[in-house]
């Protein structure tokens, strides 16, 4: 999904389709002497793809919507919470929010009134966990058990038909002293004895037939030969109609010829009893495909929704079968109630997502959510929907049905559609009616980063007008990768290398986006920088393993492997020797290229995969983290390094006491210094004990004087000085920092700077962060921490460095806006909050913003920014104080 919209040739697998010309002989496999100047090596190298369409729920108010659905939550009946949560969901995955996200499909799982919904969305946090097994096996390992979202008892939760005495009061009042008591079924040459008024009361139908004004009430001898029920179903019937139960143990084929008997003849209990035991026969995949067009066909609940939980505890590779997609995308309106209630949206978006991130531009992914818009019940589900099958249209060319989708999004009040119709414009020849599309959004609404970026894109003829929407979209949202990437691919082609390399550096510095490291990747092949182009495609095969380049048609490990052979050899003792000066230099993605070289040759792979997932999370890649964390574990040389890294594994994901159990049991086995190190991180953090800080002294200390390499030891120094400062000792944390800086680790000059401010030595406070800025190769936190120890007009000065080095660090804008409140420019306040709040969902920024609303009067601002934070954070104990201070003042 990261790149929605590749070319057509993206289906081509080998190097030669790149057809990249002189530049690399595939042959020989190696890369040409090229000068930098060639025209055929730029123009090959150098290509920016338009930025792709985003399929998902984009309001151009975030803000707004999010407080829409807050102030719903409060007031909704407990039946309408979670599909509000599955709207509060969609509104975090268009702001790329991972962990608001889950907690969304969380509170929507909880808030689940049917066992429908808890079906939909206990799978979706399955399908969203896929890959945690292992954490849920550590889990278990201490005692703890994680399996929240296993298989439902789907009959137990589902009401049993009520017995309706109706039809046994007609029977008795209706009973005429001639009939005898029984009745004999004729079947084929077989004969089944029943009781007439046990038989009566299993169903009207039944009743009418033994005790109305049919002929059969008068016989004794009914013939039921042509109602597809053999002598043994019959016999089974009757002596339900005795008992109320189903015999033990019955063949499914005669238990499915019972259940279309019962559904038939309309015998309620019958059939309920039926569905319940069909459900509990369903095990596996087969079963379920088998027997849910039979629930279907037969209105069976129960037996349909247990087929429908086989598939989704499945998911993806359910999807791969034909015959599920078949069923799935087949169902009307009335089978879609029968599988899964109320909670056809809930379900066919879960689908529409699955098949999407299976393949975004397969017949599936339009079938489900052609499904999906057919779920849609209100005008915010229809935006989601008929956009997102707008995209899977486009991607498909359908250029017609795309088109259709997107004006039916707009029409609804999606204004990011209108990009897909603009995209469609531009392939019909119409340019201008596109440009003009984005002139009407931006004159129409608050601009946005988005609308201005995709308005450049029809500025062909005008390179100047181009540039300037492009500058305009990167002050609106500076997040945004493509003008970064269209600016410095220009400059390169115009031969201009220290700006290119400085714009495309500039969002590197604050978003390691991949497709921005490829392109800097091909800036280093036109230059001949061979050294350079290694450590960003060996940053970007860390990142993403199975990576592919040039819009998906070659394998990052194949540039890697040709790159390689033009750059010379380190020994071990190099690569040890690099990795500190990188280290040293805060430079990670340097550090990451040699780790990810040191891993081909090294036999102690466990703990540089450690590093590497260290690495990974300073560069906030969490998931790339918790993958090498995995590998960390794999490749483990001794079971107490083993139990270390699992104890990570378990730290970061929330679990801080199995983490601090799991260092525990290594030091039982071993005194190392990274299980004294985990030890001490999980208890900090765990503890709420104040005086644990002298434990935790203890544990750094133990650390230290267990083996290890510099690179570890100068973070635990550098801990250990944080921990002595907030015990007050500062002192001893100074010594700490200048024997980690002894070490070359860098970011003791940060700890060491608050122990002179803290002195009362603000100058020399301000000295030891200028040294860290000076070495450091990304510090936009430090020129932040530097702001704290300088008067106010160099405070200005570097938060103003601080947004241009890295515009998602909150502080600046709470700073400068804090400043214009005190200075009594409450608009400028507001507009320096809601600059940074169109790009970066943060609840401190709205939170600042909901107390600047208030101060001013305005209460509906004040009120609407505290419901969004609470979206964030429910129990955000300031923001809760906040809106009822507010709520009071609400007319």
């Amino acid at each position: 999904m990261k790149t929605f919209f590749p070319s057509e040739s993206c289906k081509e697998t080998h190097l030669n389709a790149l057809n990249p010309q002189s530049w690399l002989q595939v042959e020989r496999g190696k890369l040409s002497k090229v000068s930098p100047h060639s025209p055929s090596s730029l123009e090959s190298l150098i290509k920016v793809p338009d930025p792709p369409i985003l399929p998902f729920f984009k309001p151009v108010d975030y803000v707004e919507v999010l407080a829409q659905i807050h102030k719903e939550l409060e007031s909704c009946p407990s039946h309408e919470r979670s599909s509000l949560y599955l709207l509060q969901f969609q509104v975090f995955k268009g702001l790329g929010d991972l962990k608001l996200m889950r907690r969304s499909l969380r509170s929507a799982w909880l808030k689940s009134i049917t066992v429908h919904e808890r079906l939909v969305f206990g799978a979706w946090l399955k399908y969203e966990k896929r890959g945690e097994e292992l954490i849920s096996d550590l889990l278990s390992s201490c005692g703890k058990c994680a399996k929240e979202f296993g298989l439902i008892d789907i009959g137990s939760e589902l009401p049993s038909v009520a017995n309706d005495n109706s039809v046994a009061n007609a029977a008795m009042m209706n009973h005429n002293t001639y009939l005898s008591e029984s009745v004999t079924f004729r079947i084929g040459d077989e004969k089944v004895i029943c009781d007439r008024q046990k038989m009566a009361a299993l169903s009207p139908p039944f009743q009418s037939m033994l005790n109305g004004c049919f002929l059969e009430s008068l016989s004794d001898n009914i013939d039921l030969s042509k109602n597809d029920i053999s002598p043994a179903g019959m016999r089974v019937i009757s002596e339900f109609s005795k008992t109320g139960t189903l015999p033990e143990k019955l063949p499914t084929d005669l238990l499915l010829e019972i259940m279309v008997f019962s559904n038939k003849f309309c015998c309620e209990n019958l059939k309920d009893s039926c569905d319940r035991k069909l459900a509990t026969l369903v095990l596996s995949r087969n079963d379920a495909i088998e027997f849910l067009e039979y629930a279907l066909d037969e209105n069976c609940p129960i037996l349909a929704s247990s087929c429908l939980q086989v598939f989704l505890q499945e998911l993806p590779e359910c999807l791969h079968d034909e015959r599920v997609v078949d069923i799935l995308t087949s169902v009307n309106r009335l089978h879609r109630s029968i599988m899964v209630g109320g909670a056809s949206f809930s379900l066919y978006c879960l689908l529409s997502q699955v098949a999407m991130d299976l393949d975004p531009g397969s017949d599936k992914s339009a079938l489900f959510l052609e499904q999906l818009v057919d779920s849609t019940e209100n005008t915010r589900q229809k935006m989601i929907a008929y956009h997102m099958l707008g995209c899977v249209r486009l991607l498909k060319k359908e250029y017609n049905e795309a088109e259709r989708f997107f004006k039916a999004a707009v029409n609804e009040g999606h204004v990011y559609s209108v990009v897909g119709l603009a995209r469609l414009g531009r392939i019909n020849g119409k340019k201008r009616e596109s440009y003009e599309k984005l002139n009407s959004v931006i004159s129409d609404y608050t601009p946005l980063g988005w609308m201005y970026q995709e308005r450049s894109l029809y500025c062909d003829t005008d390179d100047e007008k181009r540039w300037e929407d492009l500058e305009k979209a990167t002050g609106l949202d500076p997040t945004l990768t493509y003008p970064y990437m269209y600016r410095a691919a220009s400059l390169m082609k115009r031969q201009n290398v220290e700006e290119s390399m400085g714009e495309i550096n500039k969002i590197l510095g604050f978003k390691l986006a991949v497709e921005c490291l490829e392109l800097r990747f091909c800036f280093f092949l036109v230059l001949e920088d061979y050294r350079s182009a290694i450590c960003d495609v060996q940053a970007i095969l860390t990142i993403c393993p199975d990576y592919r380049m040039f819009e998906g048609r070659v394998p990052a490990s194949q540039f890697q492997t040709l790159v390689r052979e033009h750059v010379p050899s380190w020994t071990t003792a190099d690569c040890w020797l690099q990795l500190y000066d990188r280290w040293s230099a805060v430079d990670d993605i340097g550090s990451l290229s040699v780790i990810y070289q040191m891993l081909e040759s090294e036999a102690a792979k466990g703990v540089l995969y450690f590093r590497q997932s260290l690495l990974l999370l300073r560069l906030n890649c969490p998931e790339a983290a918790m993958r090498s964390l995995q590998l960390a574990r794999q490749h483990a040389s001794s079971e107490h390094e083993r139990l270390v890294y699992e104890g990570w594994i378990l730290y970061d994901t929330g679990h801080c006491d199995e983490g601090l159990t799991k260092a525990e049991e290594s030091i039982s086995l071993s005194r190392s210094f990274e299980a004294f190190f985990l030890k001490a991180y999980a208890l900090a953090d765990s503890s709420q004990d104040p005086t644990c800080s002298s434990t935790v002294v203890s544990l750094l200390q133990d650390a230290l004087k267990c083996p290890s390499d510099r690179l570890r030891k100068g973070q635990a120094l550098n801990n250990l000085g944080s921990v002595y400062v907030d015990s007050g000792k500062l002192d001893l944390a100074a010594d700490c920092y200048i024997n980690a800086l002894k070490i070359r680790h860098t970011r003791a000059h940060q700890g060491l700077a608050r122990v002179h401010y803290l002195k009362n030595e603000k100058a020399a406070a301000y000295e030891e962060m200028t040294k860290l800025i000076e070495k450091a190769r990304n510090n936009a936190s430090a020129y932040e921490k530097r702001s704290e120890y300088c008067e106010r007009e160099q405070t200005k000065i570097d938060l103003e460095m601080v947004t241009r080095l890295d515009p998602l660090r909150v502080y600046p804008y709470r700073y400068r806006a804090a400043v214009l409140m005190d200075n009594h420019k409450e608009k400028e306040a507001i507009a320096e909050l809601s600059r940074a709040i169109a790009f970066k969902a943060d609840l401190h920024l709205l939170h600042l913003r909901a107390a600047f609303h208030e101060h001013i009067g305005d209460v509906s601002g004040a009120m609407r920014d505290c419901r969004a934070a609470l979206s964030f954070d429910p129990n955000h104990q300031e923001m809760l104080e906040l809106r009822n201070r507010v709520n009071s003042q609400e007319p």
